[in-house]
């Protein structure tokens, strides 16, 4: 694992950051004039020039404050081919080198790597990627930009992977806190949805939660490997399904994302607390939100903290968890595909884990998939929690999926 990745150097970027492009300012002020880099660099295009101008841009908001976004965009591709023959595919094939080639594109480069014989999992600079046969999963914060790889990843799965169709693809992320520090084609959710539209004819946008307050979640699908808009059908019901074990993994997934959270429990996320990221995991009990878990977690100087857990024991189960701490705009976001016996009682740990005073739930199940993130005992559509109110509850049938979505405010706030 690669250690000692600074956030952002008062005034001066990292060699990381400087590639990257989505930078992680300093809690000081920024100063108004960046320091030059640490080291030559070598002549930028006009148009490269532009793109760091704007990155450096980004750094200096409003009045010399300091920010970073810890709302992730999330992209989610499942692939197929079009004579359904897919047992010689495997996104797992494209080579390392290439995919740091996307992350170029993104903003954002790779930091490690763990593996299971189902899923290969990647702590990104800017949170996470998740590769496993046949999906691919990008979550990246800050002012990234996944919506720009899918070109190159859509030319790379057919190079190297043997798919020749997206069969699904999956597009989501809460309201952005700053959104006018965010660069194209992320600055509005409508511009995002011009540009999936271009390259997949036939989507369908969403928002979930009331458009006239500031809390929404967005989501943008489409299935273009489907001849026909089918709402009840199950994913393993295609031909591309007639495959094995090996390519069978969990179809759920859970989406926790906190906001305003508990100063004495972000601390912990601070190097000059923890300097580990094992200390960070250890104090905080972040390992023991699921047991059992294989970790991979990174400590950012001089705060943040990303982590990935794999589960040998579920076929491409995984979760992952990426925080930003700082009070003035303190963000952690907990992912899952792991299949709960109670989604009740992890929400709950997840919750009290950080403290929020307030939190988006978002649950997506495939239709074949017997999971409930509701109470049946209770008759409740979600899990209530006494010291949270729920001020918004959606539920929603997609292709071949069922979507839930709630938001939870602290009581008494």
């Amino acid at each position: 694992m690669v250690t000692g990745i600074p956030r952002r150097p008062p005034g001066r970027l990292s060699s990381l950051q400087a590639k990257a492009g989505s930078l992680r300012p300093p809690p000081a002020a920024v100063p108004k004039t960046p320091s030059p880099p640490s080291r030559p660099r070598r002549p930028q295009s006009p148009r490269a020039a532009a793109a760091m101008s704007q990155s450096l841009a980004n750094m200096i908001v409003d009045n010399n404050t300091h920010f970073f976004e810890g709302v992730e965009k999330l992209l989610e591709v499942w692939f197929t081919r079009k004579d359904g023959l897919t047992s010689n595919c495997d996104l797992r094939k494209v080579p390392r080198s290439r995919l740091e080639e996307v992350m170029q594109t993104v903003k954002c480069e790779i930091i490690s790597m763990t593996s299971t014989d189902e899923l290969d999992a990647y702590v990104l600079s800017e949170s996470s990627m998740f590769i496993s046969a046949r999906r691919f999963i990008l979550k990246t914060c800050g002012t990234t930009t996944p919506l720009c790889c899918l070109p190159l990843l859509m030319s790379l799965v057919k190079e190297y992977a043997g798919y020749d169709t997206v069969q699904d693809l999956y597009y989501t992320r809460k309201n952005f806190k700053r959104p006018e520090l965010q660069v194209s084609p992320h600055r509005t959710f409508e511009e995002e949805v011009s540009i999936l539209d271009q390259m997949y004819p036939g989507g369908r946008a969403y928002c979930m939660g009331s458009v006239n307050r500031p809390d929404c979640w967005y989501l943008y699908t489409v299935s273009p490997g489907r001849s026909r808009y089918h709402p009840n059908a199950a994913r393993q019901n295609l031909p591309h399904n007639r495959l094995g074990k090996a390519h069978r993994e969990p179809d759920q997934t859970l989406e926790v994302l906190m906001m305003n959270l508990d100063p004495e429990k972000m601390k912990w996320f601070y190097k000059e607390v923890c300097p580990t990221a094992a200390e960070a995991t250890k104090k905080s009990g972040i390992d023991r939100l699921i047991p059992d878990v294989m970790i991979d977690d990174f400590q950012f100087d001089p705060c943040g903290y990303s982590m990935n857990g794999l589960m040998r024991s579920v076929p491409g189960g995984y979760m992952t968890i990426h925080i930003t701490p700082e009070p003035e705009f303190s963000y952690v976001s907990f992912e899952t595909n792991i299949p709960q016996k109670s989604y009740k009682d992890l929400i709950s740990r997840v919750v009290s884990t950080f403290g929020p005073q307030q939190f988006v739930l978002t649950f997506f199940k495939s239709l074949e998939n017997g999971a409930s993130i509701g109470v049946e005992e209770d008759n409740y559509s979600v899990p209530q929690y006494s010291d949270y109110d729920v001020d918004d509850v959606q539920i929603c049938r997609l292709q071949g999926y069922d979507l839930t979505y709630a938001l939870y405010n602290r009581f008494p706030s």
